[in-house]
């Protein structure tokens, strides 16, 4: 089971990854998040790729299903 910090407010990111098994944890930017295996954010910047120390997915232009996909993959790695 992976271990996933999701952004608010993607609850319906939450709830998808957590129908596959995965432990998901809500978080804001101003969150300091360690330890997760990969991290959901609304929209990639510079900030919340160099702040966190796992891998981040964008949400943009992705459907939740496309979000899903995208982590399985990278946790299959």
């Amino acid at each position: 089971m992976a271990k996933i910090a999701v952004e608010n407010p993607l609850d319906e990111v939450k709830q998808a990854l957590e129908e596959k098994g995965h432990q998901v944890s809500m978080f804001t930017v101003n969150d300091d998040m360690k330890g997760c295996d990969v991290g959901i954010v609304r929209a990639m910047t510079e900030m919340n790729t160099e702040q966190y120390d796992f891998p981040i997915v964008s949400m943009e232009g992705m459907s939740v299903q496309d979000v899903v996909n995208d982590v399985e993959q990278r946790l299959s790695r």
